[in-house]
């Protein structure tokens, strides 16, 4: 089945890659299942704050980038866990 991807979703994407570029080259590869849920949950819980904030007041750019950042630790623990070449358990 061949997906078709709209501007919207290739621009999100390429952002979420920067993310994860950024991360990949300020932290080394997460090392273990428990390290990488971790660090997502810490991305989830960064937005949790934003979210729990009133949206008269809430920092929609700020909430942007938590977001982009759980995405890019989702993927970051694909690529360093779940990765059958490194066998990280």
């Amino acid at each position: 089945m061949t997906y078709v991807l709209d501007k919207d979703l290739k621009d999100t994407l390429e952002l979420v890659g920067q993310q994860v570029a950024k991360a990949e080259s300020l932290w080394p590869p997460m090392n273990s299942a428990h390290e990488a849920y971790a660090v997502l949950l810490e991305e989830v819980d960064e937005l949790w704050d934003h979210v729990k904030t009133n949206q008269k007041r809430r920092d929609l750019e700020a909430m942007k980038i938590e977001c982009l950042q759980v995405a890019a630790m989702a993927i970051r623990f694909y690529r360093d866990v779940c990765n059958e070449k490194v066998v990280r358990k």
